[in-house]
């Protein structure tokens, strides 16, 4: 039996991992929940599962949890601000934490429960985005297991040698591994002319067709930001060197990931577009349980289809990799700069086309150092958000 705490329940993939641990209450307990302000469906998942610790933001959201939890006899301990976090997994004797909140909000108890010695099931970028080298000297220290859970970063880790370490790269090198290949569906706007890109409103932007997910990754996905993010979380858990880490579209996003073999070979994991896969296999790792996904039909595919991505299209890829070959804070500061501009947009106070600019200018205009403590990310990510918001209001 594993004892779940889940970082971020009431988003997506917390609720793609409610529903995978419900079909399997032999293997799963979930011990954890933390939302942020939707307290209506945390209150549901509480009375369902009945965890020991549930955490939101605000002390208004946590009175009123509180009282729809008292009102249904569930005894659940509830708690509320960003030290909760931290404290549900520390303190509800989980072994197994989902990594879910999206954004730099999740780098904290990230790190937790890295250095706690857990099971991290990483299904939030930021916190190799932000902190590589630290999160991963924190796993290395905590003794724990690293499984990552975005559907690309998943299809490669099981799609390498089961004796594959991130940290031999001689041993490697005798495994044959030469590259990397992320896979994108391009978003809703891979084939929208140019010129009326100008003109993308948010809810075209979040519109994704193949995933649904919330509107801050499917605006990330519509820019290709995401997949750029992906890369840098790709070269912190596989230790590959950036140059052998490809981004290829692939509309149909049925094939989710590769791996490139020195002898030819060329791996791939192939599923429906359910992160429900995924989630399955890192919460039973290293065997296989029923995700209640559909099977695969390849028959009824008319066609799979791959090409390179168009950085005049995609800028904020391009902006990706050069903050991955900067190193450092720049990726931090890349992520701090594109949350400010995404939730712009999506307040609509900032047109789409101009969340690269922004971006760009915030690279720019920030020296960047070493990542090498939390308090120097949260500090270079304070400045970057700071001065991203300071270019937004001179636009």
């Amino acid at each position: 039996m594993r004892r779940i705490a889940i970082l971020g329940s009431t988003g997506s993939i917390g609720v793609n991992t409610l529903d995978v641990i419900r079909a399997h209450p032999d293997r799963f307990e979930v011990v954890a929940l933390t939302a942020g302000k939707q307290v209506d469906r945390l209150a549901e998942q509480c009375i369902e599962f009945k965890p020991a610790i549930a955490v939101v933001s605000e002390a208004a959201d946590a009175a009123r949890l509180e009282g729809l939890l008292q009102q249904n006899n569930i005894s659940t301990q509830v708690m509320y601000g960003p030290s909760s976090l931290v404290t549900a997994v520390t303190d509800s004797d989980c072994d197994t934490v989902m990594a879910a909140i999206v954004g730099a909000a999740g780098l904290v108890p990230a790190l937790a429960a890295a250095k706690a010695g857990k099971r991290v099931l990483l299904a939030n970028k930021e916190a190799l985005v932000m902190s590589g080298n630290l999160f991963m000297q924190a796993m290395n220290a905590g003794g724990g297991e690293l499984l990552p859970i975005d559907s690309e970063h998943n299809a490669i880790f099981q799609c390498l040698p089961n004796n594959f370490t991130k940290d031999s790269s001689s041993q490697n090198a005798h495994l044959g591994v030469e590259e990397l290949w992320l896979t994108a569906s391009g978003g809703p706007f891979r084939n929208t002319p140019l010129d009326q890109l100008a003109s993308i409103t948010p809810e075209q932007a979040c519109a994704h067709p193949n995933w649904v997910m919330g509107r801050k990754i499917s605006v990330d996905s519509a820019t290709m930001m995401n997949k750029g993010l992906e890369v840098i979380e790709a070269f912190w858990l596989f230790g590959l060197p950036l140059e052998k880490i490809k981004v290829l579209i692939h509309p149909q996003s049925v094939v989710h990931s590769m791996v490139r073999y020195r002898d030819g070979s060329v791996l791939a994991q192939l599923g429906q577009p359910d992160m429900r896969t995924p989630i399955a296999y890192g919460l039973a790792w290293p065997e296989r349980v029923a995700a209640g996904v559909k099977p695969l039909s390849l028959t009824q595919l008319a066609n799979l289809s791959f090409s390179e991505p168009d950085l005049s299209r995609f800028p904020c890829l391009s902006l990706a990799f050069t903050a991955a070959q900067s190193g450092g804070a720049a990726p931090a500061v890349l992520n701090a700069a594109n949350e400010v501009a995404v939730a712009a947009f999506l307040d609509k106070g900032l047109p789409y086309l101009q969340i690269p600019v922004v971006v760009e200018k915030t690279l720019n205009a920030i020296a960047t150092g070493k990542a090498d403590s939390l308090d120097s990310i949260l500090q270079i990510d304070a400045q970057a958000r700071k001065v991203a918001q300071d270019f937004i209001k001179a636009l």
